[in-house]
């Protein structure tokens, strides 16, 4: 069985998911005039100010932190969005649509730009309890596999880190199912004894007359 340190290298550090969600778009309210950027992964801008634009979580945090814009949340960051994911994943057995880096996106957002998300201590505690529940609903998974012998598996709507932190897990679970199945053909196979052909019965001969 995998230890914990083989677990864990087949699985993302929390620095590296929120580096990768720091590509998702976001939008922002410049407060300043600037030419658009260039960039390898696209160009932003042109900026002007009070006109909102759309950048990448990273730059959007960039500009923030140097005093250029102020970064509206996402629809999905609203006090009545969150309220009503967390009733739909409270009352129903599947993941609720919600995206790919919500925690991710939702802990840079309270890390550099808290004075811009309405509510801030009331979505902080919506997204807690979602996670909650999520988490509950994984774990309910989790236990369903280790007592029934499962080759395929189907999670819809995990967001980024929850996929993270089953992943490992699920991975090694399959393997070894895949595994005693193997075995266990191998083992009835050995077992089966060996049949000699027997000839079929056709009944009492009968003898020829010479002609």
């Amino acid at each position: 069985m995998a230890g914990p340190s083989e677990l864990q290298a087949s699985a993302f550090s929390a620095a590296e998911l929120e580096f990768l969600a720091e590509d998702e778009t976001i939008e922002i309210v410049p407060n300043m005039r600037m030419d658009p950027l260039n960039f390898i992964s696209g160009d932003f801008g042109p900026f002007r100010p009070q006109i909102a634009t759309e950048v990448p979580l990273w730059l959007a945090v960039a500009l923030k932190k140097r005093g250029k814009c102020t970064i509206r949340p996402p629809e999905w960051m609203s006090v009545e969005k969150l309220t009503q994911v967390l009733e739909a994943e409270r009352d129903s057995e599947k993941f609720q649509p919600l995206p790919f880096h919500y925690v991710e996106i939702s802990r840079l957002l309270f890390d550099h730009a808290r004075e811009d998300i309405p509510d801030i201590y009331m979505v902080r505690s919506l997204i807690e309890d979602i996670k909650d529940v999520r988490f509950h609903k994984i774990g309910t998974g989790l236990e369903i596999i280790s007592k029934e012998r499962t080759y395929a598996l189907r999670l819809k709507n995990l967001s980024a880190m929850e996929a993270n932190i089953v992943r490992p897990f699920i991975t090694r679970a399959l393997e070894t199912f895949s595994k005693l199945s193997s075995s266990e053909m191998i083992q009835e196979s050995d077992h089966v004894p060996n049949r000699q052909p027997q000839a079929m019965n056709r009944g009492p001969r009968r003898q020829l007359k010479d002609r």
